[in-house]
């Protein structure tokens, strides 16, 4: 079962953009805030920012995670993954309410990239030199 758990790290990362993209859309609608623009009311920029921000931090988590999970170490990966995608959306949900109150979600998802990117880079030297 933990080795299937990256797949599902990753269904629950891309509904995490999902909701993300959602929140924009609805902060357009409620406050007239017309594409392209990016600025406007307060609480239509944090909703922007949550979703460049989850893109930004999807973009270094999902390829570490495939390569923890490729060179053996899904269940360990998907573990942290759990724990990031967790600490992403109490960030999202922390920051559309007041952008102070990020940072908790923040720094847990943070730790938990850390721990994929060590994961990822164990797996990766171990095959290299061959173990």
């Amino acid at each position: 079962m933990l080795q299937q758990l990256p797949a599902l790290v990753v269904l629950l990362a891309v509904l995490l953009m999902a909701g993300t993209a959602y929140a924009v859309g609805r902060a357009r609608a409620r406050y007239g805030i017309k594409a392209p623009a990016t600025s406007g009311h307060p609480d239509f920029e944090r909703a922007f920012r949550v979703q460049m921000n989850t893109l930004e931090a999807c973009m270094m988590f999902l390829p570490l995670l495939w390569l923890a999970t490729h060179f053996g170490l899904g269940g360990w990966a998907g573990l942290a993954g759990l724990v990031w995608v967790f600490g992403r959306v109490w960030y999202a949900l922390a920051y559309l309410k007041e952008a102070s109150k990020r940072e908790g979600g923040f720094a847990l998802s943070a730790l938990a990239l850390v721990a994929v990117l060590l994961l990822a880079a164990f797996g990766t030297l171990r095959a290299l030199l061959g173990g």
